[in-house]
């Protein structure tokens, strides 16, 4: 979204599924006055995400499409994902 404020109908847009911009609405329409800033807040950071989202994966579709490793920038963190995994296990979490 350009420099635009955030509205109820800019949010329910780019969430994009038609479910997801559905409970937003429900949850906007149903929410107290004391809470209407802070559920627009989340649906907010929701919609900035999924827009995020969307736009990292049309870049990695143009890469693809020029014959790039859209994954190249990556940082590989399988080792440290183990090690973090094994370590809970360790302590019987899981």
């Amino acid at each position: 979204m350009s420099e635009q404020p955030w509205t109820i109908e800019s949010i329910h847009d780019a969430l994009g599924n038609p479910a997801l911009a559905q409970r937003f609405l429900g949850e906007i329409n149903r929410a107290p006055a004391h809470e209407l800033l802070a559920v627009f807040a989340r649906w907010e950071r929701i919609a900035k995400d999924t827009l995020a989202a969307v736009e990292q994966g049309r870049d990695m579709a143009a890469a693809e499409a020029r014959g790039e490793d859209p994954t190249a920038g990556w940082h590989d963190a399988t080792d440290r994902v183990a090690v973090e995994a094994d370590r809970i296990r360790a302590r019987g979490a899981a």
